[in-house]
This record gives C-alpha cells, structure tokens and sequence, in this order.
C-alpha cells in the first residue's frame, strides 16, 4: 500500500506539474504544420562512464560503462483520429576488473494509444503496451555469478483494452481503462515461478483496470524532464495491489549533440519473486539508476 501511495501522489504531483507549466509547451509543436499526419521523432543516445585510479591514497576501483539508449515517437494525426505510439530501447554493459562485465540496462517497450476525439482534449481510445528485454538476467553474489533469473521474453508484459483519455498535447496525456487485459509471458519453464506462472503454462493472464500517465517538461532551456508512470490492478487477485511502473527521465542538452542524461525506474509487482538484502524470498520495490554524459544525434 506506500507503494500505491507513493503512485498515487506521483500522477496528482504530474497532473499538478501541467497545470503551473502551460507556459511550457513546445515551441516546436505550436509551429508544427497542422496539415502533415505523420511526426516522427527520435533520440539515438550513447552513454559513457569512465573511472581510474593510480597510486591513489584513498583506494578506488577502475571501472568502464556503455549504455546505449533509443527513444522514438510515431504520431498520427487527422481529423478526430490520432494514434501515439512511443519505442524505448536500451542496453548497457558495466566493466570492473574484479567482476568482468555485466549488464546495467536492458529493456524494450513499445507504448500506443490509437484515438478518436469525443470532445476537446477528450478521446475514446485503444491502448498497447508491451514489455520485454534482449539479454540473460543473473543473480550475482559478489564476484560470483549466480542462477539466470530473466532472458528475452522472460518475461513479456503485453496489455491493451479501450478506455477515455485526456490529451493536452504530445507532451501530457493520461488514458484510463478500467478493462484490459494483460499477459505475463515466460518462454523459460525454468523461470516461470520467478513471475507467479504455472510451469506447464506460457503465460499468466489477467484482467483489470490500467492506468498511463505521460508528462514531458521544459524545466529551463535545454533541460527537459520526461515522466511515464503505469499502474494496474488485477479484478482477479488482490485487486488493492496495484503494479506500478515509474521512469524518470532527465535530459540536459550541452549542444546540438552533447547531453548529459539521468534516470531512475521504479517497479513494484506483488507476483516478482525477489531474493532481498536480507536473504528472504518475495515481493519488493525494484530500482534502476542511470547516470552518463554522452553523444545524442535527434532527428
């Protein structure tokens, strides 16, 4: 339940953000030409880290990171009809002497929402969503790597059902639908009890109410601040746990292909098998963390 709190005060702080920032709203889109159906755009980032120490009295550990990161954005728009879809990808890799390289980012996700305006900034919609990953998952115990606990669609995550949504622009929107479905696909047999599926069955399959909230904003020149946050409630089990899904990402643009970037992930869902700090089995809030300085080409 903090967690759904937690949530919660996130998408009214979000909404609250909107409200005091209307003066924000991209320049770009305000001069886009209202004619055209298709607007694409997309970032191709790539993130460095570098650390390295000799002969240094307070000790350190030389380490190197990559991480590789795309954001893409394919809008459709004519007359009462609009369709947003939304491509994430990124994978990364951390090296230290100690430990050889391991995999600090990995994730895939495609997000749409197909549209039909039924008053202003109001539309009848169909959303998508679908999650997965492209490399093994390991356990690791200090230097040691343990048992594989995910892999490429172990798991996928796939939702959709109709729903209203709230559209101020590209940049702010909430969709609602309070019946979708959602499969949790593991092609592993040996990973499904990790994610609550039977091990004789593909998938786990739910139904229940989903929840999307997209606010990207313009803090200063330059520095913009992006928001995605997805809850669910499963009508079937344990309806008041709610899966949440936040990322947070913040962009600073040095120059036309300099950026320094930031971002955090959290995740909460009651049916991931964690192994915690203190050696228990069970649920817990997951939390990824990126931080780099790199090249970003836009278009």
């Amino acid at each position: 339940m903090k967690v759904l709190k937690i949530a919660i005060l996130s998408a009214v702080s979000l909404f609250s953000m909107n409200l005091s920032a209307q003066e924000t709203v991209d320049q770009e889109a305000l001069a886009a030409d209202s004619t055209k159906i298709w607007t694409i755009k997309g970032e191709n980032t790539f993130l460095i880290n570098q650390s390295s120490f000799s002969n240094w009295a307070a000790g350190g550990v030389n380490s190197m990171a990559g991480n590789l990161m795309f954001n893409y954005d394919f809008n459709y728009k004519k007359d009462k009809w609009s369709w947003d879809n939304k491509v994430l990808a990124a994978y990364g890799q951390t090296f230290q002497k100690e430990t050889d390289w391991r995999k600090n980012d990995d994730r895939f996700a495609i997000n749409s929402l197909l549209g039909y305006q039924a008053a202003e900034k109001w539309l009848y919609t169909f959303f998508m969503n679908f999650n997965t990953q492209f490399a093994n998952g390991y356990d690791y115990d200090g230097t040691e790597r343990g048992d594989k606990i995910s892999a490429p669609f172990a798991p996928a995550y796939l939702s959709f059902g109709p729903g209203i949504a709230y559209k101020e622009s590209d940049n702010f929107k909430i969709n609602f639908s309070p019946a979708s479905a959602r499969f949790i696909m593991v092609g592993a047999e040996s990973l499904r009890e990790n994610f609550d599926v039977d091990p004789d069955k593909f998938s786990r399959n739910e139904f229940g109410a989903a929840l999307d909230v997209y606010y990207k904003v313009g803090l200063m020149e330059n520095i913009n601040f992006e928001n995605i946050l997805k809850l669910y409630s499963n009508y079937l089990q344990d309806p008041q746990n709610v899966d949440v899904d936040y990322l947070a990402n913040l962009n600073l643009q040095v120059n036309k292909f300099i950026t320094v970037n930031a971002a955090v992930q959290l995740l909460y869902d009651d049916n991931v098998t964690l192994i915690k700090s203190d050696g228990r089995d069970g649920p817990g809030l997951q939390v990824r963390q990126i931080l780099g300085a790199g090249v970003t080409y836009k278009f």
